[in-house]
């Protein structure tokens, strides 16, 4: 069995300064290559940036802000989290994320997602009512362009291609590619079906709800004759020195963009109670380090899955926050939950 990975997400959250201001987009992707190479010195194994179009975070192209790490780092592994191909195109995604590869000496991953957010849809000139038809029409192109040769496909959504070569091409002959899944049974099968690495958003509730679909994923595997690889989960959360003080960084931050984002899809205002029972019981692992590393163990072994990635932003945190939970990430809480899963 691999040993277990350990990743942090972040959409580029716009983080307060040491004076409480919102900082700019350009301050915050800064920031971001910053704690990008503060995680590779404290042993962490993947970043994951996800692709969002909205006021609150900065980063719109994931593989460019991952281009920049490439070129301050030497062993971190470099992803997106996700890339959302339903509104890009196979080609140019595949196309930058090779580049990002070749920057990096083969550290670049990409993460394939249809998108939890929908701005990207009409910004780009796409029709909400296609969203289901146009990711399984460009995931295929995509698994045919990750075998790294001339490619013949059509689809109703894209032009035709007629054996069309792609560059650059990968040393290796082939680009990490993992697909990142909410929670539809009828993704996890896909994924199995193209032979791809899976990728759980368990964002709430109790991670073990999500074992029936690592199950599913493992048994379409078998029927299809592809591979099934160790799966991965993301999760938010947040790690300061003690419990409280963690919970009171990250929580009226998180409740200004759950509620923002919640008033878009109808949901009531959360309450302090909810949070303070999704950080005990559900997926936000917030805390100590002692308390995050429980936390994560138990998840991973109630799920058996081979890597952890820990949304480490969720709003305004303050960047000298966000930098201290990185280092505790990295230097605490990797190595006990280690320590946990041999005991």
């Amino acid at each position: 069995m691999p040993e277990l990975e350990f990743g942090l997400d972040t959409f580029g959250d716009v983080p307060q300064d040491d004076s409480g201001a919102l900082v700019s987009h350009a301050a915050a992707i800064r920031q971001v290559v910053d704690e990008a190479v503060l995680a590779e010195q404290v042993g962490v194994d993947v970043i994951a940036l996800g692709e969002h179009h909205r006021p609150e975070y900065s980063i719109s192209t994931p593989e460019t802000v991952l281009a920049g790490i490439a070129t301050r780092t030497s062993r971190i592994r470099l992803a997106s989290g996700v890339t959302v191909l339903s509104s890009d195109d196979p080609v140019r995604v595949f196309q930058r994320f090779a580049t990002v590869d070749a920057m990096s000496n083969g550290r670049a991953e990409v993460i394939l997602g249809r998108g939890s957010f929908t701005e990207s849809f009409p910004l780009f000139g796409y029709d909400l009512s296609d969203y289901d038809v146009l990711f399984e029409e460009k995931i295929e192109l995509f698994a045919k362009l990750l075998d790294e040769k001339p490619v013949t496909w059509s689809g109703t959504k894209r032009a035709p291609l007629d054996n069309a070569d792609v560059f650059p091409k990968t040393e290796s002959g082939r680009l990490t590619t993992w697909v990142g899944v909410g929670g539809s049974p009828q993704s996890v099968v896909r994924t199995a079906r193209y032979g791809l690495p899976l990728m759980l958003a368990i964002i709430g509730g109790q991670p073990g709800r999500f074992a029936p679909y690592i199950d599913l994923y493992r048994r379409a595997a078998a029927q299809f004759g592809t591979t099934a690889y160790p799966v991965g989960m993301h999760s938010p959360g947040f790690i300061a020195d003690t419990d409280e003080e963690a919970k009171e960084i990250y929580w009226p931050h998180y409740r200004i963009m759950r509620d923002r984002i919640g008033a878009l899809r109808g949901w009531p205002p959360i309450r302090r109670v909810e949070f303070d029972a999704e950080v005990e019981q559900g997926s936000l692992y917030i805390g100590s380090p002692e308390t995050v590393a429980r936390r994560i163990a138990r998840a991973v072994s109630t799920l058996g899955v081979g890597r952890f990635d820990l949304i480490y932003t969720a709003g305004a945190q303050p960047i000298s926050a966000r930098l201290r939970a990185v280092e505790l990430y990295g230097t605490k809480v990797v190595p006990m939950v280690r320590d946990i899963l041999a005991g």
